[in-house]
């Protein structure tokens, strides 16, 4: 396995030229999360809104998976036509069920204590990644096999999103803005980590 300082040099090195299209992805996911993922004053009672903002973001999990593999298509040299945001919704309830149970998962374990959700959150960061390369897994299946690609090397991957700190608090300072660059940068560094680790195993 590499560096923390190496797979960053090689995140920015595979965003170099693609920032831009890198920022309008995320742009796009905002969007649509923002648009139908916030609650709707459909009802004066906040309840049933707060019942319905959380079936709309559910139904848009795979919106966010599609999100991850756009930058492991982007560190494949391959097509990143925008249409791939949502090539979750092509498979819809094998990714839906594979995000909802890893969510699950987290938050069970978090109820216990903070630290076990974060371990457990670390044990399933690449679940996403080996969905996209093993169609035939299951969503059970595939976090069980990032716990197993995860096995010593949890700490090293929360160092590296420890080390883009900085990164997130001039996002803050920004109103958000800097996630636009935040999440690419993160998110193609993960999907390096994702390589070395198949590639270590």
């Amino acid at each position: 396995m590499k560096t923390i300082s190496e797979y960053k040099d090689m995140a920015l090195l595979s965003l170099e030229g693609k920032w831009g299209k890198a920022a309008i992805a995320t742009l796009i996911v905002f969007i649509i999360l923002e648009l139908f993922g916030s609650s709707p004053s459909f009802f004066m009672d906040p309840i049933p809104s707060m019942v319905l903002q959380g079936v709309f973001s559910l139904l848009l999990l795979p919106l966010a998976w599609g999100h991850f593999i756009f930058f492991l298509r982007l560190i494949r040299d391959e097509n990143l036509d925008y249409g791939h945001l949502f090539d979750g919704f092509n498979q819809y309830f094998r990714i839906f069920l594979a995000e909802l149970l890893k969510g699950i998962y987290i938050l069970l374990w978090a109820l216990l204590l903070i630290i076990p959700g974060l371990i457990k959150e670390y044990s399933y960061a690449m679940t996403e990644f080996i969905l996209k390369d093993n169609p035939e897994m299951s969503g059970e299946e595939a976090i069980c096999e990032s716990m197993r690609l995860m096995q010593g090397h949890k700490m090293q991957l929360f160092l590296l999103d420890l080390s883009m700190i900085g990164w997130l608090i001039l996002s803050i300072l920004t109103l958000g803005i800097g996630l636009l660059f935040l999440l690419p940068y993160n998110y193609t560094a993960h999907a390096h980590f994702y390589e070395d680790l198949k590639a270590k195993q």
